[in-house]
């Protein structure tokens, strides 16, 4: 986000072993292909969460108390949180603010609808997207749910896409990380490690997943993947209960699984053949049938965040010159459908193409054709959110970022300013917006201004480097180089990148405007730190 400050780092083998870490916690993820199929029911709008009467569906059990000795409900939250911070720290991790608001915002939606999926800890879900072409989704131990942007793409409807997520929570749900280490105990990781590994090291290609692979080759690898079909089972009738209550369509779950099933042949001849059979069965897909049978049919339209989200992510998934121009095309043949909510998102699709390519003219002409057609009545025989359309912080965001443009005459500054401080009232909720409001200040030189609201923001929300790496720029751009380090050094921390926030602290200890209070800040703050090193240097010996 500051560019000009600091650069996030990058460690690709830390990254890596983090996500062969999230593959083995993962008990058996949705494994998909990419392969179109003819869109479910529609369904209705995310802005309204009424849950739906629903036939009575008998309960699942929380069967993860028999594995507390090998894996605690803290332990667990502890382990994802670790896991996410390495993930975040991967280029393939989409930090979008719009995107993660739509994603979380639809997921903890459908968690509210069942709230006892939180456990007795009441685990904050977090829902995330990676990039990646092939379409899968993986929840990791805690509460953390990833889906991959291809999926999201593949998603035609938002009840499918609520058939993934609310299957993921039913794994998260039922602890099924900690029953695959109570039913496997230490013998039997290290070969799913080698399965899972080899897995991910075959997105590279080359002899590199073969070698992985072999490694763990001669083991008890079915016992595994039987316990992942079970794993599976449960997932899908928790999620069914989930989309039930959630007043979701239930047939866009069979719709997904359907094409799940047609393409398990679709995978690269590098995948292991005990992950190219994928435990997705005729039986998962009837049982899921014979429940839909007992409910009642739900109609109800896609919210138009789904296709700005989906539109985002359409970008988002390859920004190379290439990769924008096959999303352009897509997005112009989009243009020709009759919902307006279809061409809505095409023209904040192609927005945010013009963003990115720095065309500001462009980017504010396809922002108000967005709005236009957005306020257009819908066409006829068009299933679509009735009446005119409220506010949208998506679209709310998307002025902003216009706004805030590099190539923007400094006499737009201002008008950023009024704006994100109207968007921020108007959309309290919407983080993203809360760092465009900080960057809008910071643009119009009002720096006091901006450190004062950022110093504020960092103590209500303390997990968001982001806020950090604001307030770092806001120091930079006062010449306050002691803060501005210290501030780095916190945003490092939230990454779980110890060392080098130590490294900031020697910087900002080194800085000429360095009080005596900032030095002693920075020693205290670096005590803390030297000993959180030295627990992690222990763990990692043990």
């Amino acid at each position: 986000m500051i560019a000009a400050v600091k650069s996030r780092p990058f460690y690709p083998v830390a990254c890596f072993k983090a996500c062969a870490l999230s593959a083995l916690l993962l008990a058996a993820p949705l494994a998909l292909a990419q392969t179109p199929a003819p869109a479910a029911a529609p369904v209705k709008p995310a802005s309204s969460w009424t849950p739906l009467p629903v036939a009575p569906v008998p309960n699942l059990p929380n069967l993860g108390d028999a594995s507390r000795e090998d894996l605690s409900p803290a332990m667990e939250r502890k382990i994802g949180e670790e896991i996410i911070r390495s993930i975040r720290g991967d280029r393939d991790y989409l930090d979008d603010a719009p995107l993660l608001e739509y994603m979380n915002t639809f997921g903890n939606a459908l968690v509210a609808a069942r709230p006892s999926v939180r456990g007795e800890t009441s685990y904050d879900y977090f829902f995330f997207v990676v990039r990646d072409p092939q379409l899968n989704a993986f929840a990791l131990p805690g509460g953390f749910i990833g889906v991959h942007s291809a999926l999201l793409l593949a998603a035609q409807t938002e009840a499918e896409l609520a058939s993934v997520l609310s299957h993921e929570i039913g794994h998260v749900a039922q602890r099924h990380v900690a029953r695959m280490l109570g039913q496997q105990r230490q013998d039997a990781l290290m070969p799913l490690a080698a399965i899972l590994l080899a897995a991910l090291a075959s997105r590279a290609g080359g002899d590199v997943a073969m070698g992985v692979f072999a490694a763990g080759q001669g083991l008890a690898i079915q016992r595994q993947i039987n316990f992942g079909r079970d794993a599976e089972r449960e997932a899908d009738r928790i999620g069914f209960q989930i989309m039930g209550e959630a007043g979701f369509d239930t047939t866009g779950m069979v719709a997904f699984f359907g094409r799940m099933q047609a393409a398990s042949r679709s995978y690269s001849d590098l995948m292991p053949a005990y992950l190219q059979t994928h435990p997705l069965t005729t039986e998962r897909i009837a049982d899921i049938q014979a429940r839909i049978r007992e409910q009642p049919y739900k109609q109800r339209p896609d919210s138009l965040n789904f296709h700005l989200a989906r539109a985002r992510a359409r970008v988002l998934q390859d920004e190379s010159m290439q990769g924008l121009l096959n999303a352009k095309a897509t997005f112009k043949t989009q243009l020709e459908q009759q919902s307006r909510f279809q061409v809505t998102a095409a023209h904040y699709g192609l927005a945010f193409i013009a963003i990115k390519q720095g065309k500001t003219a462009e980017a504010q002409a396809e922002l108000d054709a967005a709005n236009a057609a957005l306020h257009k009545p819908a066409g006829p025989n068009v299933l679509t959110s009735s009446g005119t359309q409220g506010p949208n912080s998506l679209l709310a965001a998307m002025e902003l970022e216009v706004l805030l443009m590099p190539a923007q005459k400094p006499e737009v500054a201002p008008r950023a300013v009024k704006a994100a401080d109207a968007a921020r009232h108007q959309f309290p909720l919407s983080r993203g917006i809360a760092y465009q409001y900080a960057e809008a200040l910071i643009a119009d030189k009002q720096l006091d201004k901006a450190t004062l609201y950022l110093r504020d923001q960092v103590q209500l929300y303390k997990e968001e480097p982001e806020l950090y790496d604001l307030l770092a720029k806001a120091y930079a751009s006062q010449g306050k180089r002691s803060l501005q380090h210290l501030a780095l050094a916190e945003s490092y921390v939230l990454q779980g990148a110890t060392m080098a926030a130590l490294d900031q602290l020697t910087i900002a200890r080194k800085s000429n405007d360095a009080t005596f209070y900032d030095q002693a800040v920075i020693d205290a703050r670096e005590r803390e730190l030297q000993e959180k090193r030295r627990e992690q240097l222990k763990d990692q010996k043990s």
